[in-house]
């Protein structure tokens, strides 16, 4: 599924490749948590985030706000998981209801207040990569 970038995020993907060396294919700007999301293409999260976090923290300092980085995977529900990470998640079930592509996660019950977040913001950003980069339309924790 091809995503539409804005000026802005074209801007914050350059300077994020400049300062990582990673190729990033999208960015999500997260005003509500003052953050910044990146997908990387697969086997680019290491050289996204560096030695001990290092160039996750240039970029931090660049943009003065959070950076989070994904590594994309095509298949979705291991996407899902990607973005849930760290969290312990026992699979992802991709299914149709009402003409809507949901993904019900399921994670451990000690594990579900890692994969919701604080204040929602894992599971908010679960929803918005799922929905931009494989057409599904929610994410629902069991």
């Amino acid at each position: 599924m091809a995503v539409k970038l804005e000026t802005e995020q074209i801007r914050m993907i350059a300077l994020f490749e400049s300062l990582t060396g990673a190729h990033a294919i999208d960015c999500v700007i997260d005003d509500e948590h003052n953050r910044a999301i990146f997908v990387v293409k697969p086997g680019h999260i290491g050289l996204a985030v560096g030695r001990r976090g290092q160039n996750v923290k240039r970029v931090q300092e660049q943009l003065g706000m959070d950076v989070e980085v994904v590594e994309y995977d095509e298949d979705p529900a291991e996407f899902i998981k990607k973005v849930l990470f760290p969290a312990k998640v026992k699979g992802v079930r991709i299914t149709e209801r009402d003409g809507r592509k949901i993904a019900i996660v399921d994670a451990p019950r000690s594990e579900r207040g890692r994969v919701i977040g604080k204040g929602g913001r894992n599971i908010k950003k679960a929803r918005i990569l799922a929905k931009r980069h494989h057409d599904i339309d929610d994410v629902v924790v069991v």
